[in-house]
């Protein structure tokens, strides 16, 4: 319980005073409500165990869904549903080769975020001691 107090007060600020020049700078440099909400639904994508082993997975090579679905242990028409949404929103792209499938990542900020992200949890302190404990397979 007195954790909760300790952690409520690191993140609240101690003063009233509203730094003017500071919010009007943040609100001209603010993200467009449409643009926000793509990036929400890129970071929820990517928030998924599923999709996330995906991209994983199209990082080093394209591949089909029958492979995938081998590779993540779920059903091809799970896989299909999450590449589905993965392509809508612009994760990963497809080609056909007869009657196989192919995906691969759409470009290289796919890459990079996914990178980027594991880079960030693996800092000394970015995700709490129960991750800097734990072995992350790269």
């Amino acid at each position: 319980m007195e954790d909760k107090v300790k952690h409520k007060k690191k993140d609240k600020c101690d003063c009233r005073i509203i730094h003017e020049d500071k919010v009007k700078e943040a609100r001209q440099r603010a993200l467009d409500d449409l643009v926000t909400e793509d990036l929400c639904q890129t970071f929820k994508a990517l928030g998924d165990i599923s999709r996330l082993k995906v991209l994983w997975a199209l990082e080093y090579q394209e591949m089909c869904v029958c492979d995938l679905a081998a590779l993540l242990g779920i059903t091809e028409s799970a896989v299909s549903h999450q590449l589905r949404l993965l392509r809508t929103l612009r994760l990963v792209k497809n080609r056909r080769e007869g009657t196989i499938l192919y995906y691969r990542l759409a470009d290289g900020h796919v890459s990079q975020l996914v990178r980027i992200a594991l880079e960030h949890i693996q800092e000394p302190g970015a995700g709490g001691q129960e991750l800097e404990e734990r072995d992350l397979k790269t």
